[in-house]
C-alpha cells in the first residue's frame, strides 16, 4: 500500500520558497509540483514564464497571482505578507532556480521569518551546483558572488577580495560582460583553472573549459547568447597556470 500524500491543510500560514527549473522543464521535484498545485496564493518574478511551467506539468493555477520582481520587491511585499498573516499558504518563485539567489525573494523570506511566519524551501534545480560540478573543479569549498560590479575599478576589486582565498569561485555574469570578467579575473587572480557554463539544462548548453587566457582568446568578440555562469579556482598551485610550469 502507497503512503498516503500530504496535502497543504487547514489554516496554515506558510511562505513556501519552490526552486523552479533553470532550463529544462524536467527538472522540478514532486514536491514541488504538488505544493504549487494546492497553494492559495503564488508571488512569482514572470507570470508569463511561471505559466508556461504550470501548463508543461497541468497545474491548476492558484486563485491569485502576484507579480513579485525587483521593481517592486517594496511595494508588493507587505501585501503578501498580510496574506499570511491572515493564515493563507503562499508560493514564491523566480524565473528559474530559487528565489532570493540573485534572484528577487530575499526581502520577503527576511520579513517572514522577522513575523514568525513559517517559511518552508522547496530544494530544486540551481545554476550553482549545476556549474560548480560541470566544472571539474573543487566543489568541497566554494563561494559564490553572484553577479559582478560593472564599472571596471569596482570590479577589479570585487575580485581583489578573493585572490588569496582557495575555495572556488562561481559567479552569474551577462553573456554580453563575460569577456570583461575574464579579462579581469586574469590581471587580477592570474591565469587559473576556469570554465564559462552558458545555458545550462537547456537545449544549446555549452560548457568551456581552460585556463583564463586561453578562454579570453576563446570567447574574444563571440557573441554569447543566453544565462552564463563562470566558474574560477581558487588560489591552489595546481590550478594555476604561471605556478604549474607552463607558459
Amino acid at each position: 500500500m502507497e503512503p498516503p500524500a500530504f496535502r497543504l491543510t487547514g489554516n496554515m500560514s506558510t511562505l513556501y520558497v519552490i526552486a523552479t527549473p533553470i532550463g529544462n522543464l524536467e527538472d522540478i521535484t514532486l514536491r514541488a509540483l504538488r505544493i504549487l498545485g494546492e497553494i492559495d496564493v503564488l508571488a512569482c518574478e514572470d507570470t508569463r514564464r511561471t505559466r508556461i511551467l504550470f501548463e508543461r506539468h497541468k497545474i491548476k493555477s492558484p486563485d491569485r497571482i502576484i507579480s513579485y520582481r525587483e521593481q517592486n520587491e517594496k511595494t508588493a511585499g507587505p501585501g503578501i505578507i498580510k496574506l499570511l498573516e491572515e493564515g493563507r499558504s503562499v508560493g514564491l518563485v523566480s524565473d528559474a532556480g530559487f528565489p532570493g539567489l540573485s534572484d528577487p525573494g530575499y526581502r520577503l523570506i527576511s520579513e517572514a521569518v522577522e513575523r514568525g511566519i513559517k517559511v518552508e524551501v522547496i530544494p530544486g534545480a540551481g545554476a550553482i551546483e549545476t556549474a560548480l560540478l560541470t566544472s571539474g573543479l573543487p566543489s568541497d569549498s566554494y563561494t559564490f558572488l553572484g553577479f559582478p560590479p560593472r564599472k571596471p575599478g569596482a570590479l577589479r576589486r570585487f575580485l581583489e577580495t578573493e585572490r588569496d582565498q582557495a575555495h572556488t569561485l562561481l559567479i552569474y555574469e551577462s553573456p554580453l560582460r563575460t569577456e570583461k570578467l575574464l579579462e579581469a579575473a586574469l590581471e587580477v587572480l592570474g591565469d587559473r583553472k576556469a570554465a564559462v557554463c552558458i545555458e545550462l539544462t537547456k537545449m544549446f548548453e555549452e560548457i568551456r573549459r581552460g585556463y583564463l587566457k586561453d578562454l579570453i582568446e576563446e570567447f574574444r568578440d563571440k557573441k554569447i547568447k543566453g544565462e552564463v555562469t563562470v566558474v574560477i579556482a581558487g588560489n591552489n598551485k595546481k590550478f594555476v597556470r604561471e605556478q604549474n610550469g607552463i607558459v
